[in-house]
């Protein structure tokens, strides 16, 4: 069964109920999230009820060894992550086997962020704890729960084998929320070849948290990254240290200050306030009127006015505004997430600036704000983060931060795209190959693989057998597949599909572990020269070892960010499908992609302005993956070449590329940088001008063929993102793309649109 309801309307509730009747009648009960934060949250409630016959415990890397056996020989609800059950609890199932053989339940939390790779390796993992539960004798019942899930019979059954029925009704109460689009200004600055630059949503974000801290509006703001949550919780403590030494300097009322107030949003002497008309356009979610920041803030979110003391409710009892704001994020150790979480709950925190870590599922009641700094994604992801504020029941108070970005840039100018329409179908792909075959090689590792299981792990099952046993990976026997290796089996799988052992960041100086990075992320992170923030420290990359796995850094306060940038190319191995598309052909296949980070580009903090480009000496990585790509004969481009109006065609096919990633998230479940892209105006194995967009990840994650399904709908927004934009020429918000190793040369505006509307005639 699946329940998919709204945020706050009781699935723990409902998922409790039974999972404690089951345990009265002596089963046991396996508890799964996608995140620890979710699980320890769920423990603090169970052990809320006092109910002693209830042994509830955390399985997962933050379990001290020492208390693992008291878990596996004694716990009846356990709770843990795909990670775990992973590595560690499937490949020792024996160790386990008194809870195996009483297993009744498995409530598996916030399905709906199993997609993509994760979402398929996730799958398989499922299959393989239903073949090991049946080697106990038990055959549990699976019970989802998601808060935004499309269609969520038929994702629950893509998701665990097992047809699914579906609870959607909905009843619970629930104030109302308030729900904005705030789109940051153009400055007068300038970026690559001339751009516009507009003011980062990271900016906006951190100053709109500091507006809310003084208000003492409990607030969460969600950014997209570890590098974002670290300077939004810098900025905004920054901006509160400003107001806090004006306030003891000249103790009098907030509100006179007005808008000399340093670090107020919009003006000039803040942190981010060098650059010119800083304050933010605010479209509600159904029209454009522009307002004040300052004052805008108050008036949706309910503020009282400011009292005798003032700075209205914000200073309090709890001490400095500035020790009111933290970053929290992955990569944190256990004991720094615990006390951060403990101290949101209590309401010694205010503010607290995040990646989706918190996401999913915590119950932070007593919350009134979200600030969300750039799409997250999904219409899912933004619902799920918008629902953390108001879970008391009280009204609340939503903020979607435009970064500079095509599809910000479309979403704020086209709220109908996202208000009144269904979430994302959850996208997953459990028969890739690249997915199988690793959890093919470790189901054999825990119990011998025989022809009644091949039903359970879907029919490519005994073609990737074959192939396996042609690899010396598995050893064909007449009772089975076995796995004969002395190695670990599930090693072969990186569920999170981050590629590699992480590496760790540590402080040169001192020696001192701040955080782990997953190693394809660290060619864009911690490469030599990158910037790192760690609770709202900054540090400078040294070195990065890939051999060794560590990134030394030493403690530094840069005025600049980095960004990295790669190239790219692509082979085509295989098209699988192909239609006509217009009149040219729309295609989808396989693709071998080389990719390798050759630079840096260093920005100013404040605005974003470029400040220069370090080169880089890393080592190219290459995938075989999916791709959706389209090409235009040369008879059809004759118009873009006529003399007096012909266009720049590889620039116009390169801008056309960039906004097209861009606006891929809108009409696939991924993320921008899930996917990448190449764009010639001669292919040497099309012969033709060509487009391509890929999957990031080994054989592919489902995203290009959602691509190739939607393409007319993709394409036609992605004209109009162009389009709309209000540059002349190009940049951030409709062409011009932060990975691009070629420097964003050449792009060619005008032409892209031109380009598309041959594409798209019909």
């Amino acid at each position: 069964m699946i329940i998919a309801t709204g945020t706050a309307s009781g699935k723990s509730l409902a998922y409790l109920v039974p999972a404690v009747a089951e345990i009265f009648a002596g089963g046991t009960v396996l508890y799964l999230t996608p995140t620890k934060a979710l699980a320890a949250d769920q423990l603090r409630a169970l052990r809320k009820l006092r109910l002693t016959q209830v042994r509830a415990a955390t399985y997962d890397g933050d379990t001290p060894p020492e208390e693992r056996r008291w878990v596996r020989q004694n716990a009846n609800y356990v709770l843990t992550n795909p990670d775990m059950l992973h590595r560690s609890i499937l490949p020792r199932h024996s160790s386990w086997s008194s809870f195996w053989r009483r297993l009744r339940l498995v409530v598996v939390d916030e399905c709906h962020g199993y997609r993509g790779v994760f979402g398929s390796h996730v799958a398989q993992i499922l299959r393989r704890l239903r073949r090991v539960a049946g080697r106990y004798g038990s055959s549990p019942v699976f019970l989802l729960a998601s808060a935004t899930a499309s269609d969520p019979a038929a994702a629950g059954m893509r998701l665990t084998g097992l047809e699914m029925a579906e609870v959607t009704t909905d009843a619970s109460p629930r104030g109302s929320t308030t729900f904005a689009l705030w789109e940051p200004p153009l400055t007068d600055l300038r970026g690559e070849s001339g751009a516009p630059v507009r003011r980062t949503a990271t900016a906006e974000a951190a100053d709109l948290l500091a507006d809310l801290v003084i208000e003492d509006v409990r607030t969460l703001a969600f950014v997209r990254s570890r590098r974002a949550a670290e300077a939004v919780a810098l900025t905004a403590r920054r901006t509160l240290e400003e107001v806090e030494a004006l306030l003891d300097a000249e103790p009098a009322p907030y509100g006179e200050y007005g808008e000399g107030l340093p670090g107020e949003v919009g003006d000039a002497g803040g942190p981010f306030g060098d650059a010119p008309g800083a304050g933010g356009a605010m479209r509600d979610a159904g029209g454009a009127a522009e307002t004040s920041h300052a004052t805008t803030i108050s008036q949706l979110a309910g503020t009282e006015e400011a009292d005798e003391t003032g700075v209205g409710r914000g200073t309090d009892h709890r001490g400095r505004l500035a020790d009111r704001v933290a970053a929290y994020r992955a990569g944190y150790l256990a004991d720094d997430r615990r006390v951060l979480e403990k101290a949101l709950r209590s309401g010694e925190l205010t503010g607290l600036a995040t990646t989706n870590a918190l996401e999913l599922g915590v119950d932070v009641s007593g919350l009134d704000a979200v600030l969300i700094a750039g799409w997250p994604g999904t219409r899912a992801s933004l619902w799920q983060q918008a629902g953390r504020a108001g879970r008391a029941g009280q009204d609340a108070l939503a903020v979607l931060i435009a970064r500079d970005d095509p599809l910000d840039t479309y979403i704020v100018h086209h709220p109908e795209a996202v208000f009144g329409q269904p979430v994302e179908a959850i996208v997953l792909d459990p028969d890739n190959p690249y997915v199988l075959a690793p959890h093919l090689c470790a189901a054999a590792a825990e119990i011998p693989l025989t022809e009644d299981d091949l039903t359970t792990f879907g029919p490519a099952a005994r073609g990737v057998l074959d192939d396996l046993v042609e690899q010396g990976l598995l050893r064909r026997r007449p009772t089975g597949w076995f796995w004969t290796s002395r190695d670990h089996a599930a090693d072969l799988a990186d569920i999170r599909g981050s590629g590699g052992a992480p590496v760790q960041v540590v402080e040169a100086s001192t020696g001192r572990l701040l955080g782990t990075v997953d190693e394809p992320s660290a060619h864009t992170m911690v490469h030599a020269g990158a910037v790192y923030l760690h609770q709202s420290e900054t540090f400078v990359v040294d070195v990065l070892d890939l051999d060794a796995g560590v990134a030394l850094v030493t403690s530094a306060d840069p005025d600049y960010t980095t960004f990295a940038r790669d190239v790219t190319d692509i082979r085509v191995m295989e098209s699988l499908r192909s239609r006509p598309f217009g009149p040219g052909t729309l295609h989808f296949g396989s693709v071998e992609v080389t990719r390798q980070v050759v630079s840096y580009l260093k920005r100013r903090t404040q605005t974003g302005e470029v400040l220069g480009e370090e080169p880089l000496d890393l080592p190219p990585r290459t995938l075989c993956t999916r791709a959706v790509w389209w090409t235009l004969p040369t008879p059809a481009l004759a118009d873009l070449v006529k003399p007096g109006q012909a266009v720049d065609l590889g620039g116009a096919a390169h801008a056309a590329e960039h906004a097209s990633i861009g606006l891929l998230p809108l009409f696939a479940t991924c993320d921008r940088w899930d996917i990448g892209g190449v764009s010639t105006e001669l292919h040497p194995d099309t012969g033709l001008l060509t487009v391509f967009v890929y999957d990031g990840h080994d054989g592919g994650a489902g995203f290009a063929e959602r691509g190739y399904a939607r393409a007319s709908d993709w394409l036609t927004a992605t004209r109009e993102a162009i389009a709309s934009c209000e540059c002349e020429r190009g940049c951030p918000s409709c062409i011009q793309s932060p990975k691009c190793g070629n420097g964003n040369e050449p792009l060619d505006k005008a032409g892209a649109i031109r380009l598309l509307d041959i594409l798209l005639a019909t």
